[in-house]
C-alpha cells in the first residue's frame, strides 16, 4: 500500500501577509504564543473587534491551505513497514472520529515497543501478535487513555508481556466526560505500570524514545520522539486525516495550542499519527494547525458580533455541510474556543447557564486579564 500523507499548500501571498502580521505583534509574541494576536491589546485603539480586516482576509486564505489526503486503502491485520525499524498495523475500527482505524506502531527489531495497541479487538491483537512473533515486547506505550488507543493494552500484555507506559496522574478529574461522545470515550480507570513524565527517555534494545507531554486533546496525552530519527509518534495531537477534536472538559484549547507551539519549535522530519497516514511536512502542518485555530476563533468572534451567540447557532453557521455524526464534535470544539476566549477576557456568558447551553457575548470593554495586558 502506498504511503498516504498530509501536506499543506505552498507559501502564498496571503500566508506571507499572515506571518508578517503575526510577527509584527512584537518581540513578546514568542513568549506569549501565536494566539496573542487575538488579544485586545493587539487591536487598534478603541476597537472592539478581533483582527484587522487585512489580518482576517489572510487568515481566511490560510484556512484553505490545511488540506488532507484521505484517499487511502488499508490492509487490516497486515504489519506494514513505514520506516526502518517501524511497522504499522491498523485496527479495524473505522468511524467518524477514527477515520480508517487506530494506528498501532511496532518500534524496534529483536526487542520491540508497541505504541497504542488500539481497541480490544481480537483480530487486531492477533495481528500484533503475528507481527511480533519471535521478538520480545518490552514496552506497550499509550499516547492517551481514550479507549480507541488504550483498551487493547491489558489483553495484549497478557499475551505478549511488556510493561504498560503512559502519563502519570494528570491532576485533572477524568470522570467528567465530554457530553455527546459517550460514557466510554475515556477509560477513567486506566493506570499504567510505568507513569511517564515529560522529558523521560525510554530505551530498549534497538530503540530509544523521548517522552513529550502534549496535553490538549486529553490531559494525559503523550507524544513519543524516536531519538536520532527526527520522528515523532503524535497520537491524536496531530493527525493525518483531519484536525484534532478538542472536547471539554476532557480537552483544553489553551493546552492544545501551547503543545502545538512546542512541536513547532522542533525540527522533525516525519510524524506518525494515531489516525491517518504519515505526515511528511511536520513543521508546516503544525503551523497550519495553529493558523486553522486562529481562523476558527475569528469566525466564532464574527458570529458573536452578529448576535449569533449560542453554540448550536454558531455550529449551524460555521459547519453547515458537516456530517451529522460530527456535529457534536464541532459543538465541543466551539465550546473549547469559547472557554479560551473567556479566559482571555474577550467573551462572556449572558445569563446563568454555561457551556453548550449558554449565550455568549463580547466581554465588556476593559474587563478580563486580556483586556489589560
Amino acid at each position: 500500500m502506498p504511503n498516504v500523507f498530509l501536506d499543506v499548500g505552498r507559501r502564498t501571498e496571503s500566508s506571507h501577509i499572515l506571518r508578517k502580521n503575526r510577527w509584527k505583534v512584537g518581540a513578546s509574541l514568542k513568549k506569549r504564543g501565536p494566539w496573542a494576536v487575538l488579544l485586545s491589546s493587539d487591536l487598534p485603539a478603541g476597537s472592539n473587534r478581533a483582527p484587522t480586516t487585512k489580518f482576517s482576509v489572510s487568515v481566511q486564505f490560510m484556512s484553505a491551505e490545511l488540506a488532507f489526503n484521505r484517499n487511502a486503502d488499508v490492509d487490516y491485520g497486515v504489519a506494514e513497514e513505514v520506516a526502518p525499524g517501524v511497522r504499522r498495523v491498523v485496527a479495524n475500527n473505522p468511524g467518524p472520529y477514527t477515520f480508517l482505524g487506530t494506528n498501532t506502531y511496532i518500534v524496534g527489531t529483536d526487542e520491540v515497543a508497541i505504541i497504542d495497541p488500539g481497541p480490544a479487538n481480537e483480530a487486531h491483537l492477533d495481528a500484533i501478535a503475528r507481527a511480533t512473533r519471535g521478538q520480545r515486547v518490552s514496552h506497550i506505550f499509550i499516547t492517551h487513555s481514550h479507549r480507541d488507543h488504550c483498551d487493547g493494552a491489558l489483553p495484549l500484555q497478557q499475551r505478549l508481556g511488556g510493561e504498560i507506559l503512559a502519563f502519570g496522574p494528570t491532576g485533572t478529574e477524568r470522570g467528567a466526560i465530554a457530553p455527546g461522545l459517550g460514557d466510554g470515550f475515556v477509560d477513567t480507570a486506566f493506570k499504567p505500570d510505568i507513569p511517564a513524565s515529560d522529558g523521560d527517555t525510554i530505551k530498549g534494545s534497538g530503540f530509544a524514545l523521548d517522552v513529550l507531554h502534549m496535553p490538549g486533546h486529553a490531559p494525559d496525552h503523550l507524544c513519543f520522539a524516536l531519538i536520532g530519527q527526527r520522528t515523532v509518534f503524535t497520537g491524536d495531537h496531530v493527525m493525518g486525516w483531519n484536525t484534532t477534536v478538542i472536547a471539554p472538559p476532557e480537552g483544553s484549547m489553551a493546552d492544545f495550542l501551547a503543545s502545538l507551539e512546542r512541536l513547532a519549535e522542533r525540527h522533525d522530519k516525519v510524524f506518525f499519527p494515531g489516525h491517518g497516514g504519515r505526515i511528511e511536512t511536520p513543521r508546516r502542518v503544525v503551523r497550519a494547525y495553529m493558523t486553522h485555530r486562529i481562523w476558527r476563533e475569528h469566525t466564532i468572534l464574527a458570529c458573536i458580533d452578529e448576535g449569533v451567540g449560542s453554540i448550536p447557532r454558531i455550529v449551524a453557521r460555521l459547519y453547515g455541510g458537516l456530517d451529522a455524526d460530527l456535529k457534536v464534535a464541532a459543538a465541543l470544539s466551539v465550546l473549547a474556543h469559547l472557554e479560551f476566549l473567556i479566559a482571555r477576557g474577550l467573551v462572556a456568558t449572558e445569563g446563568a447557564t454555561e457551556g453548550l447551553s449558554a449565550f455568549y457575548v463580547r466581554a465588556a470593554s476593559g474587563s478580563g486579564a486580556a483586556a489589560s495586558s
